[in-house]
């Protein structure tokens, strides 16, 4: 409850309140809260605004950030392993063992640089080579048949596109 007794709000009275607090801190949609409940969605979003702890919003996301921690941890026991391994690999002079290893480490420093934020993977697209970009250059070809100095010229000027994309 928001203000003590004081609280007018309908949930903040409610026996379920506590469980309509964490349906909403999951992330629950307002609809299927309301649907369980019998509660108006508008009821809730007012509810979630003004009656809703900040405390347990804020302990929601304490909770991402150990489970975040947790898994770079994990991530980091992994690399320490498989270093361990090519150290060993490496002294007994077992070259198939070391590459392995090698192999694994950097799978786990792309891994930890993911979940760290530090890699983003892009994606490259050549429009050139799209379909819609066929489709399109064709029909501006065939369009301007009827005037062959655009056409010759469109085409040029399109020749050097596709050129300068490759």
């Amino acid at each position: 409850m928001a203000e003590g007794l004081t609280c007018r709000c309908t949930i903040c009275r409610r026996q379920d309140e506590r469980a309509i607090n964490l349906a909403l801190l999951a992330g629950e949609p307002f609809r299927s809260i309301a649907g369980r409940t019998g509660v108006s969605k508008s009821a809730l979003v007012r509810h979630r605004i003004n009656c809703v702890p900040r405390d347990l919003a804020q302990a929601r996301l304490s909770k991402k950030v150990a489970q975040s921690d947790l898994l770079l941890a994990d991530v980091c026991r992994l690399q320490r392993r498989a270093n361990s391994i090519l150290s060993k690999a490496e002294m007994s002079g077992d070259l198939r063992t070391a590459l392995a290893a090698i192999r694994e480490l950097r799978g786990t420093i792309e891994l930890l640089a993911r979940v760290t934020g530090e890699l983003q993977e892009t994606t490259q697209v050549n429009v050139l080579v799209s379909p819609e970009y066929l489709q399109l250059r064709t029909t501006i070809l065939r369009t301007l048949a009827p005037y062959p100095e655009a056409r010759m010229a469109i085409a040029s000027a399109l020749r050097n596109v596709d050129h300068a994309g490759a």
